[in-house]
Order: C-alpha cells, then sequence, then structure tokens
C-alpha cells in the first residue's frame, strides 16, 4: 500500500500516515474465527435497538481487550530503549474509541476519515481466520523498533533523520510518541472487506486513534535521557513505572464496567449476633518482598530464558532478567528482587544482547533494581534512613564500621531480639543479631508495621532492652565477605 503524499500552505510539518498490515491467512470457517465472530458479531444484531433509559451505551469494543490494549501501550512506553525522559502515561478515551468505531465500521481498509487525520494519530490492523487478540497487533505495531534506528540530539541539525530499515516503522513510533497520552480503539467484524485487491470475508478489523497525534517528520518520538526527568509540568513530578504520571481521581485508565445495585427492600434486616474474635498470631505486612541476590559473571552467553520487559516471569532467569533491564552487566553484581502480584501478560524485546520472550498467559511477575549501599555509623537507625511506609519500603545495603559493639546503649540502643524497633542502633542490632562480627560489614534491613511488644536478651556480648515503639526492622543475615 503505498502514502500519499498532501501539501498544505501554510504547515510547516506534516504528520506522516502510513500503515503495515497484519493478516493472517487462515480458513475462515475454524472454530476460533467462530467463537471470535460470537464476540464481537453481536453489534450487527443489536443495531437499530434502542437502549433504555439508564443502560449503558453498546461500546464496540470489550472492556477486557480495552484493559489489554492499554496495558500493554504502557508496558511497552516504559520500556523503550534507549530510555525517555519524557515519555507520558497513557490513558483510554471514549471519544477516540468512538471515532474508530465509526471508521471501523466503514470496512475501509485505509486511513480515515481524511477531515479527522490532521488532528489524531491512527494505527490500523486486520486478520481472518485464526483468532487474533487486539494485543497480539499492538505487539506486531512495536515488533517494528527492529528496523528503527533512534536519532540522538546530536544527530538532529535541526531536524532528526529518519532512519527505518524496514518496510514500515511508523506504526511503532506512533505507539511509543511521548506527547501522545490518549488512545481509544474499536474492533470490528467486516462480512467483506477488500484488502490489497483481494476479499476477505468475515475479517476482524482493528482501529486504534491516538491524541495528541505523533509522526511528526523531522523529529524523534521521545526525548532520551533518564525516565521523567524532563516530564511536563502538569505531571507534578510524578512518576510510575517510567512514565510521567499524574496522580488524579479522574484518570482512569480504562472505564470499569458498572455493577447493578441490588434492589432495596423494606424487609427488616436479620439480626446476626457478634462473633467472639479468634485469636490468630499476628504476621509482619509485606505484600512485595525483596530479596537481595548476588549474580555471578559470564550470564549473558547462558541458556536461561527471560520472558518479559520491565517486570518479568517468575520462571525467567533472574541475572539475565537484571543485565536486560540494565541492572548489571556481564560481569555479575548485586540486584534487588521485588516480587509482584500476578500480570496478564508479558511482552519481548532485545536488550544489552539478551532478547526476551513474550507470554500471553498470566503469571506471577518480579523486578529488578540495583542495590543502594551506604556507610553508617554506630549511632544509624533505620527511622533516620528509611522509615517505613505502604506497602513497604526499601533500604539501602548499609556498611557498618567496626567497635559498634563499645558503644554505649545511652547513644546507640538495641531493642528486640531478632526483630528490632526502628529507633535501634542498626549495626548493634545487627551484631547483636549474629549477622556481623563486631569488626563490622554488610547489614540489609526490611522496614516493617509496628508490633505491640519487643523482649530484651542478652546475645553475642550485647543486652537489648525490652520496649514498645511505632516501628520495627528486620536485620537480614549478609555476612561482610559476601561481595
Amino acid at each position: 500500500m503505498t502514502c500519499a503524499t498532501m501539501t498544505w500552505p501554510l504547515v510547516l510539518v506534516l504528520v506522516l500516515l502510513c500503515i503495515r498490515d497484519s493478516a493472517s491467512l487462515f480458513l475462515p470457517d475454524s472454530s476460533e474465527l467462530r467463537k471470535l465472530l460470537s464476540r464481537y458479531g453481536e453489534e450487527a444484531e443489536q443495531k437499530g435497538t434502542s437502549n433504555t433509559a439508564g443502560n449503558r451505551t453498546r461500546r464496540a469494543i470489550l472492556w477486557s481487550d480495552r484493559e489489554e490494549i492499554l496495558q500493554l501501550h504502557n508496558k511497552l512506553r516504559g520500556g523503550v530503549y534507549p530510555t525517555a525522559s519524557n515519555m507520558e502515561y497513557m490513558i483510554w478515551d471514549d471519544e477516540l474509541e468512538r471515532s474508530a468505531t465509526q471508521w471501523a465500521e466503514e470496512c475501509q481498509w485505509d486511513h480515515g476519515p481524511q477531515d479527522l487525520l490532521m488532528s489524531i494519530g491512527q494505527n490500523l490492523a486486520v486478520h481472518w481466520g485464526r483468532y487474533r487478540s487486539p494485543a497480539f497487533h499492538v505487539q506486531s505495531w512495536y515488533d517494528e523498533v527492529k528496523d528503527y534506528t533512534y536519532p540522538y540530539p546530536h544527530e538532529c541539525n535541526p531536524w532528526c533523520p529518519e532512519r527505518c530499515s524496514g518496510p514500515m516503522c511508523t506504526h511503532y513510533t506512533q505507539l511509543v510518541w511521548a506527547t501522545t497520552n490518549r488512545v481509544g480503539c474499536a474492533v470490528h467484524v467486516c462480512p467483506r472487506m477488500n484488502v490489497w485487491g483481494e476479499i476477505w470475508e468475515n475479517s476482524v478489523y482493528l482501529v486504534c486513534n491516538y491524541s495528541p497525534k505523533g509522526n511528526w517528520i523531522g523529529e524523534a518520538p521521545y526525548q532520551h535521557g533518564r525516565p521523567c526527568s524532563q516530564c511536563p509540568p502538569s505531571y507534578g513530578g510524578g512518576c510510575r513505572n517510567n512514565l510521567c504520571y499524574k496522580e488524579i481521581e479522574d484518570m482512569n485508565e480504562v472505564e470499569k464496567p458498572q455493577v447493578p445495585l441490588p434492589p432495596r427492600t423494606t424487609a427488616r434486616p436479620k439480626t446476626i449476633a457478634p462473633k467472639k474474635p479468634v485469636s490468630r498470631p499476628s504476621s509482619p505486612k509485606n505484600p512485595n518482598p525483596r530479596t537481595t541476590y548476588n549474580c555471578p559473571a559470564n550470564c549473558v552467553h547462558k541458556k536461561g530464558k527471560v520472558w518479559g520487559t520491565v517486570t518479568y516471569d517468575v520462571q525467567s532467569s533472574i541475572c539475565r532478567a537484571a543485565i536486560h533491564h540494565g541492572v548489571i552487566d556481564n560481569n555479575g553484581g548485586l540486584i534487588d528482587i521485588s516480587r509482584m502480584d500476578k500480570l496478564p501478560f508479558f511482552v519481548r524485546s532485545t536488550k544489552n544482547g539478551i532478547e526476551s520472550l513474550s507470554k500471553y498467559k498470566a503469571g506471577n511477575a518480579f523486578t529488578v533494581a540495583r542495590v543502594k549501599e551506604m556507610t553508617a555509623d554506630c549511632y544509624t537507625t533505620v527511622a533516620e534512613i528509611c522509615p517505613y511506609k505502604e506497602p513497604n519500603s526499601h533500604c539501602p545495603r548499609v556498611f557498618c564500621p567496626e567497635n559498634c559493639k563499645a558503644q554505649p546503649s545511652y547513644w546507640s540502643p538495641v531493642i528486640g531480639n531478632k526483630i528490632y524497633t526502628d529507633n535501634s542502633s542498626i549495626c548493634k542490632a545487627a551484631i547483636h543479631a549474629g549477622v556481623i562480627k563486631p569488626n563490622g560489614g554488610f547489614v540489609d534491613v526490611l522496614p516493617l508495621d509496628k508490633r505491640k511488644s519487643y523482649t530484651g536478651v542478652l546475645k553475642n556480648g550485647i543486652q537489648s532492652e525490652r520496649y514498645c515503639s511505632t516501628g520495627i526492622l528486620e536485620i537480614t543475615i549478609i555476612p561482610d565477605n559476601y561481595v
């Protein structure tokens, strides 16, 4: 398909609107297609049926597909390489969805409508036969990155060169255009659609509209630099997963389906006698546990597989994921691993010599980060360097000096046993717990929520105190010769 060039007076920059089509040629009467048609084909039957008052307007795309499209967009945008300093968080836009719906229902394999293309960006995809989720096409748009070379600032004088070694890169550049922060998509089943001169029956047409539009000729899709270091002032310094993010109540990523309220009843509610509370042992709150791990050298050429980008499937090689994310290089080193809740999918990319795989199946996840280190004195406490915060806090790795055992308890108290108050001396508590020797060493600490009481015990030549406080810390054993 060719791209038409339009000349407009007084217009300094043109938007490049091109398309590369995603097509899968399979028999149109397959069971997968019948399943797909049952999902999206109902709209033809519903046309002409008026909605009753209070009912929601019929949508042209399933809520689960909208959520998957949006999550994948933000995951891919947050994981671009080289890193972006001004990449904005993307949200769903109902108006863009409506305009995408109107164009998808035209069943024309071309960009449109023309009067709208001057104000929005647009990506298209179509397939027939085997079922393809919308996320499959979003990933195929992003995969054009393999043919794209990012123009660094010194190459833009004043216009950036367009370097695409493949048939098309504009799907990728629109998807990762930093200032594009809204998307709306629609899926429509076209009974007969002309695709490159061939008639496709029951083809599934995906239209995604973007605003503000991207793909401006002579500009890079984003600015390179430390993530969130050049966000627009309107974001107030907010950052989420390497994306400029604004914490406001009405910034819904995807509109949640409304659940109808149960009808009111005038019957007297049934009286239920209160149950006697059951005493259960309390446990520290730590929803996203962190683990420090020491990676060996030469992991780049190992065979361990990696699934995901930025966030990784728990079946991935930890050290190869850390190299892929840029936390360490092939020489190895210490990394922090944080467990996460289950994610619906993982996307592939190639970074730092390691190619990760995609997995469109829900699974538990983890992230990797560099281990921060700091030198403490015998009086340093967790309350000073990393006080407890919900849901959890990450503390730097602390190096303790020698001779902290001899410091008076008035200046460096130790309160508790194994679990200590956050105003205890980190280094003396580590000696008390047997984590390090009196000659010092490295210590890992983990802030936890408060508990009711702390016991005092004589251990390793240090008498700890019994006390009640507002916070606790837990010492993780890291020998002084660990590194």
